[in-house]
């Protein structure tokens, strides 16, 4: 059974789809964040640029029990479309969000997207692949993922410099319509669905973490720090060390091209070792590479520390969300991955504000927040390998009686 599930091929129509879709909604968010602290310094916002990336990653952390839930109950589709969609109509709206409140008032809503459409999708990946190719699929997906993360701020800062920043935003939300006519031709996978009643936004406690998939939420917990302090400070960075402000986008593109073969090798070699073990690998060069980053004072520099960063995020990424898929009840797989998500958001929003606090543009203080990812990192390390060590026990204990 083992080996017939291994031959059982992932690339179905239903997954390629789902993987285009997934580019298409990486790529209309991330257009614009390169962008984003210019728009917001022109309003008079400099001193806040630490809430761009925190606030949007507030309300995607908040919303996760809710489309956990509903992704276990309407079915994963009708969640995915409506993260989408979200999308769609936030990127419309920015050129009309002429003043600071109204910007972020647009982000928080904005926010929503990543909070419904990835929990859906990873729950959906969990019903239509073999339990043995989950890490190959992750990192399939992820590679789609980080297509759209690498044409997007790319894209995003050179459409901005010639063609303006209001095209930008329509183009972005062109980027949403489209990823939700890709769902629109896709069969639903939740076998017993039910319909939508506003009674199924009434979280109970139990609703928002899955105990069982805490493990794998506290590793995503302490590294995804490092990416709400690069989303922050990267562009900033850039300008800092000589970077002409249409090539504020590099250091992305640079990070998520690296991470394409590496998230596909990872996922793989996830399925044949043990999960925690490519873990530990991970944590370590994701520490190591925020440790680079402090030390970057030129062009080549940053790009090396793009690739590193992309590298160790390629292997985090997938792993994590295979191991969270091995944890989680089946029945209720929706709010497992919705339980990572909120760990993934809320570390991603840590980071980001702490990072524009330390900050403080003061070019000086750029080095202490990427210190503190690598030390982030490096505690995940140590947790890994006190769960190894008590996860051996138990085993053993077992097998004694």
């Amino acid at each position: 059974m083992v080996a017939q599930a291994q031959k059982q091929s992932i690339y179905t129509r239903q997954f390629m789809m789902l993987c285009l879709s997934t580019m298409l909604f990486f790529t209309s968010f991330n257009l614009i964040i390169p962008e984003l602290p210019d728009f917001l310094t022109k309003m008079g916002g400099a001193d806040y640029k630490g809430y761009i990336i925190s606030l949007f990653t507030l309300t995607a952390g908040l919303s996760r029990p809710f489309s956990g839930k509903l992704a276990d109950t309407i079915g994963r589709l009708p969640v995915m479309i409506f993260g989408a969609l979200v999308c769609f109509v936030s990127s419309l709206l920015y050129p009309f969000a002429t003043t600071i409140f109204a910007f972020f008032l647009l982000r928080f809503f904005h926010g929503m997207s990543t909070g419904f459409k990835p929990t859906a999708t990873t729950a959906y990946i969990a019903d239509i692949v073999p339990a043995q190719r989950r890490g190959e699929a992750m990192g399939l997906i992820g590679l789609f993922n980080s297509m759209g993360m690498a044409i997007g701020p790319f894209l995003g800062s050179k459409i901005a410099a010639s063609l303006g920043l209001d095209i930008l935003f329509y183009i972005s939300s062109a980027m949403g319509l489209l990823s939700v006519l890709v769902l629109a031709g896709m069969k639903e996978t939740l076998p017993k669905k039910q319909s939508f009643s506003p009674k199924l936004l009434a979280i109970k406690p139990n609703e928002i973490i899955d105990p069982k998939v805490l493990p794998a939420a506290v590793v995503m917990l302490f590294t995804t720090f490092s990416f709400g302090a690069i989303l922050t400070l990267i562009p900033d960075f850039s300008i800092h060390i000589g970077l002409a402000p249409a090539d504020k986008g590099i250091f992305f593109s640079v990070y998520t091209l690296s991470s394409f073969g590496i998230r596909f090798l990872a996922g793989k070699i996830s399925d044949k070792i043990k999960r925690t073990h490519l873990l530990k690998v991970s944590t370590t060069l994701i520490a190591l590479a925020m440790i680079y980053l402090s030390t970057v004072t030129s062009y080549s520099e940053l790009l090396i520390a793009g690739a590193l960063f992309g590298i160790s995020v390629g292997i985090n990424s997938p792993t994590a969300f295979a191991w969270t898929i091995d944890l989680s009840n089946e029945k209720h797989r929706g709010r497992g991955m919705a339980t990572l998500y909120i760990a993934l958001e809320t570390g991603i929003g840590i980071g980001a504000y702490s990072s524009g606090s330390i900050f403080d543009n003061n070019a000086a203080n750029f080095k202490y927040a990427f210190w503190v990812g690598a030390f982030l990192s490096f505690i995940a390390f140590l947790f890994l390998i006190v769960h190894d060590f008590i996860a051996n026990r138990k085993e053993k204990n077992v097998h004694v009686h």
